[in-house]
C-alpha cells in the first residue's frame, strides 16, 4: 500500500534469497526462481548485485530454461566493468559454438544486448564463423548478421571489419530472403564505413534485385500485398546509393531495366493502403537511386511525370513524399520543363493545411526556380508571405532573397523585390539581408538612381518597416543627390521623409538615419541648418550610440 511497506517486503525477500543462495543443496530450478525475483526487484530499482554470480551459474547450466533466465539476468544487470565479465564471455563463446541452435541463439541475443567493448573484441571472429558456416541454420545466420551489425555500430574499431567484410558480400545472393535481408543491413553499414572495400556488393545487389523484380524468384511467404519482399528491395536500392554508377555496360543496363520496371509497375494506382505503402516506398527509393547515379535523363523525366501525379494526391503522406522527392529531382535533372508544368499545383500546396507539406512545397519551388520562372515564383512567394504562418516566414524570406539575387536580370526588379521583402518580413530576417541589399546597390552604378527613388517612396509610405528604413536611409545618404532635381525629391523633401520615420524607429534604425543626416550636410549645403537642428536634438540622447553619432 505504501513505499515503506514495499521496501519492508523486498528487504525480507532479499534476506531470504541471500540465505537460500548460501545453501549447498540449492537446485537449478530454485536458483532460477530466485534469480527471476531478483530481476523483478532490480527493475523496481533495488540493489541486487549479490545475485549476479548466481545468474552466471545459470548461464553455465546445460538446461535451456535455466540458461535462458541466466542470459536474461546478465543482459539486464551486467555492467561494462563487471569483475565476472571474463566468465560471461567464456560462457558466451562456448554457447556460440554449441550444436544446439537454441543455445547459440541465446548467446547471440545476449551479445547484442550487453555489447561491451571486450565482447566485441573477443567474440566477433566467433560470430563471423557462425554467419559463414555452411552447417549453421538459416535462423542462426540471420541472428549472427544482426549481431555483427549491432557490434559494428557500437564499436566499429573493435570488430576489425575489414578482415571479414568482403566474405559477407556473397550472402546478398543467398537463396533465403530472410538471410539476405539481415545481411543487407550489415553490408549497408559496412559500405558506409568502408565504401572501397565493399564495391563488389553493388553487382550482387543489382542481380538480387533482378531476381526479385524481373525474374519473380521469391518464396510466397515474402509477398506483402502482391509486392515481393518490399523491405529487401528498399534495402538493396538504398545500398546501391553508397556506390557510383556501375562501370560495366551489362550491369548498368540491368540496373536501368530494374528501375524502369519499378516505375512501370507504379503507374497503376494500388487499391489497398498496405500495397500502396509498399509500392510507393520502393518507388521513392528507386527514384532517389536514379537521381544519385544519374544514369538516364529520359528515366528522370518519366519520374517527374509520375511524381506530378503524387503531388495532386488526396493522401497527405503521398503529397508530402511527392513534393520532397520532386525537390530532390529538380536539383539534378537537366530540363525543368516537366516539373514547371506543375508550378500551379506546387504553389497551391503552399496553402495546404499541413505545415510539413507547405515546407516541402517551398523547398520544391526553390529547387525548380531558374531565370525564366524566377519572377512568377518570387512574386507568388511574396504574395503568400503576408498570410504564411510565422514558422515558415523566416525560411521563405531567406529563399526569396537568394532567388532574387541569383536570377535577377533587371536591376529595378531586384530593388523592388528586396524593398518589398524587407517591408513584409523584416522581423524574420537578420541584419545581413539589408546589408546585402546595400552592398549590391553600392556595387552597381546603373542601380543607384532607381534605388534612390524607391528609397524615398518607401520613406514617404504610411508604414515603413525598420529594415526598410535602414536601407532607405543608407541609400539616400550615399546617392540622394542623384534625384535632388526630380519633382518631389528635393533635399528638404528627403530630410522631411527621413525625419517622419525616425521617431518610431529603434535605436539601431535611428543611428543609421542620424549618419544619413550628417551626410546630407555635405551633399546639400542649402539644408545644413535643418540638419544641424536634427543632430542637436539627439546630442543629449540617453543611448550612447545615438549621442555619439549626433555629436
Amino acid at each position: 500500500r505504501s513505499h515503506e511497506d514495499e521496501e519492508k517486503r523486498v528487504n525480507k525477500e532479499l534476506a531470504n534469497i541471500r540465505t537460500k543462495f548460501k545453501e549447498p543443496s540449492l537446485n537449478g530450478y530454485n536458483r532460477k526462481k530466485y534469480v527471476c525475483k531478483l530481476i523483478y526487484m532490480a527493475l523496481l530499482g533495488y540493489e541486487v548485485s549479490f545475485g549476479h554470480r548466481e545468474a552466471v551459474d545459470l548461464v553455465n547450466s546445460s538446461k535451456y530454461s535455466e540458461k535462458q533466465i541466466g542470459y536474461l539476468a546478465i543482459s539486464l544487470l551486467m555492467e561494462e566493468d563487471a569483475d565476472y565479465g571474463r566468465m560471461v564471455v567464456a560462457a558466451m563463446r562456448r554457447d556460440i559454438h554449441d550444436t544446439n541452435e537454441f543455445n547459440v541463439s541465446l548467446a547471440l541475443n545476449a551479445v547484442s544486448n550487453i555489447c561491451t567493448r571486450e565482447i566485441a573484441e573477443v567474440l566477433t571472429p566467433d560470430i563471423v564463423v557462425q554467419l559463414l558456416s555452411p552447417v549453421a541454420s538459416l535462423f542462426i545466420k540471420k541472428k549472427a548478421a544482426l549481431c555483427l551489425l549491432r557490434l559494428l555500430r557500437r564499436f566499429p574499431e573493435a570488430v576489425n571489419a575489414q578482415q571479414w567484410a568482403a566474405r559477407v558480400i556473397p550472402y546478398l545472393g543467398h537463396r533465403d530472403i530472410g538471410v539476405t535481408l539481415s545481411v543487407a543491413s550489415l553490408v549497408t553499414a559496412l559500405a558506409q564505413q568502408y565504401p572501397e572495400d565493399m564495391r563488389k556488393a553493388a553487382s550482387f545487389a543489382v542481380r538480387r534485385l533482378k531476381s526479385l523484380v524481373i525474374d519473380n524468384e521469391y518464396a510466397v511467404e515474402y509477398v506483402y500485398y502482391k509486392v515481393p519482399a518490399p523491405w529487401l528491395q528498399i534495402k538493396l536500392l538504398r545500398l546501391l546509393q553508397y556506390f557510383p554508377a556501375p562501370e560495366s555496360p551489362e550491369l548498368r543496363s540491368l540496373l536501368l531495366s530494374i528501375l524502369r520496371h519499378i516505375i512501370d509497375v507504379s503507374q497503376d494506382t494500388p487499391r489497398e493502403l498496405q500495397q500502396m505503402n509498399a509500392q510507393y516506398s520502393i518507388l521513392f527509393e528507386a527514384i532517389n537511386l536514379g537521381i544519385q547515379l544519374d544514369i538516364d535523363q529520359g528515366l528522370m523525366q518519366e519520374c517527374a511525370v509520375l511524381l506530378g501525379r503524387f503531388i495532386t494526391s488526396r493522401e497527405i503522406n503521398v503529397r508530402y513524399l511527392g513534393l520532397e522527392t520532386m525537390a530532390h529531382l529538380a536539383a539534378y535533372i537537366d530540363s525543368l520543363d516537366t516539373i514547371k508544368t506543375y508550378q500551379g499545383v506546387i504553389i497551391q500546396s503552399l496553402r495546404d493545411r499541413d505545415v510539413s507539406v507547405r515546407r516541402r512545397a517551398l523547398d520544391l519551388l526553390y529547387s525548380m526556380c531558374d531565370v525564366s520562372s524566377a519572377k512568377p515564383i518570387v512574386s507568388e512567394l511574396l504574395r503568400h508571405m503576408v498570410v504564411a504562418d510565422f514558422t515558415l516566414r523566416e525560411e521563405m524570406a531567406l529563399k526569396v532573397a537568394i532567388l532574387t539575387e541569383k536570377f535577377a536580370t533587371e536591376y529595378s526588379w531586384y530593388v523592388d523585390v528586396m524593398m518589398r521583402l524587407v517591408s513584409l518580413a523584416g522581423d524574420h530576417m537578420g541584419d545581413e539581408v539589408w546589408h546585402r541589399i546595400v552592398q549590391v546597390i553600392l556595387g552597381n552604378e546603373e542601380l543607384q538612381l532607381y534605388a534612390s527613388k524607391i528609397a524615398l517612396q518607401t520613406l514617404k509610405a504610411p508604414v515603413c518597416h525598420e529594415s526598410a528604413l535602414k536601407v532607405s536611409a543608407y541609400v539616400l545618404g550615399e546617392f540622394g543627390h542623384l534625384i535632388a532635381n526630380a519633382p518631389d525629391c528635393a533635399p528638404v523633401d528627403q530630410l522631411k521623409a527621413l525625419q517622419s520615420k525616425m521617431a518610431a524607429g529603434s535605436h539601431s534604425a535611428r543611428a543609421v538615419a542620424l549618419t544619413t543626416v550628417a551626410k546630407f550636410i555635405n551633399l546639400f549645403p542649402e539644408i545644413k541648418t535643418l540638419c544641424l537642428r536634427v543632430l542637436d536634438r539627439y546630442r543629449g540622447a540617453l543611448d550612447a550610440e545615438l549621442q555619439q553619432r549626433a555629436c
